[in-house]
């Protein structure tokens, strides 16, 4: 194995390749030869594996550096297509699809038995999701198989949503990337558990739970573990904290500059930050800022994982961040990212 991994991470050489037809069809024939490509959705790039190829599945464990216990999301290239990897099929559940799919909204259902378990991180259950991008239904096509597909960065590092995103974490890793627009949400998609039945949302989104309730009768409840927080201790010593949710207990999205968030009213975190940002620079550090309009959700869904990367590229030493309304569907889905991108360093003022 360690072979393998040293061949992923030191001597692949990466084609950045247009997703012209004839570019597609050539990394669909990489997907099925077990290989790896990055590719754009709406929401984030992801790095695309054959779902129901284990050991294709564990070359992007590899590739991103992921924990093996953290599920995949299987990208499929119409809802049909859903049949082949559940036998679970309900109103509620075809309701759902139908209205939000092709689309950033992932469902858990339970699994049949040709998902590999290295796909769904052990677990009984699958994620699937029917992209609303045109170039990745494509490339899901022109592979002939479901795709396996985390966001295409390293992990732990923000999520890409755009190719020099890219290009940067996973050139010489992985076999081909397909580039493409700056990806329309900016955010992952909103994961729903399907699989007791109700709606339950384990990663919030930009489809929001008002939504899925519009459509389905029923509200879609939150995950209680989507607004537990670390103690300060927990914190300290990330080891500590245990949420139930697969997935959440790794730090994510985090800059490489050390960040802080400020909560409370918008006029207070706006001025704490300026005297910050000032005390911070007269001790000589080099300090970014991201501070988002009060009611401008979409905006910092779209943008946030882009302004962490630029903090990056610019080497600031210190980033201080304004936090948004939880009381907003997308404003939660947002803060639940820049939480952890902070490691949950909260200042409230």
């Amino acid at each position: 194995m360690a072979d393998r991994k040293e061949t992923i991470t030191e001597t692949i050489a990466t084609r950045v390749l247009p997703p012209t037809k004839e570019n597609i069809e050539a990394a669909g024939a990489v997907i099925r030869r077990g290989g790896l490509v990055a590719f754009p959705t709406e929401t984030v790039f992801g790095l695309g594996a054959d779902a129901l190829n284990a050991a294709a599945v564990k070359k992007v464990y590899e590739a991103k550096g992921r924990p093996s216990d953290n599920p995949m999301i299987v990208h499929i290239a119409a809802a049909p297509e859903l049949a082949a990897l559940t036998d679970q099929h309900d109103g509620m559940l075809e309701q759902i699809t139908r209205a939000f799919w092709p689309g950033p909204l992932t469902v858990v259902v339970r699994k049949r038995s040709v998902v590999p378990a290295t796909t769904t991180g052990g677990l009984d259950t699958v994620a699937v999701r029917n992209p609303e991008s045109t170039i990745a239904r494509e490339l899901i096509r022109a592979s002939g198989t479901p795709i396996a597909a985390p966001s295409a960065n390293i992990s732990g590092r923000p999520s890409p949503t755009k190719t020099e995103h890219v290009i940067h974490d996973l050139q010489g890793k992985i076999d081909v990337i397909l580039s493409g627009p700056d990806c329309r949400v900016g955010i992952e998609s909103t994961v729903l558990d399907m699989s007791e039945g109700h709606p339950v949302i384990l990663r919030p989104g930009i489809i929001t739970p008002e939504e899925i309730g519009a459509v389905c009768g029923q509200t879609a409840e939150l995950d209680p573990t989507l607004r537990q927080r670390p103690t300060e201790e927990e914190r300290r010593d990330p080891a500590q904290f245990h949420p139930k949710a697969p997935g959440m207990k790794y730090k994510h999205y985090a800059p490489q500059a050390e960040m802080v968030i400020f909560e409370g009213s918008p006029s207070a975190v706006r001025r704490r930050i300026e005297e910050a940002k000032a005390a911070q620079e007269q001790a000589g550090k080099k300090v970014g800022v991201i501070l988002f309009g009060e009611h401008d959700f979409a905006r910092a869904a779209h943008d946030l994982f882009a302004d962490l990367r630029r903090q990056d590229e610019e080497g600031v030493d210190l980033i201080l961040a304004g936090a948004l309304s939880d009381q907003n569907s997308v404003g939660f889905a947002v803060m639940n990212r820049m939480l952890k991108s902070a490691g949950y360093h909260v200042i409230k003022v």
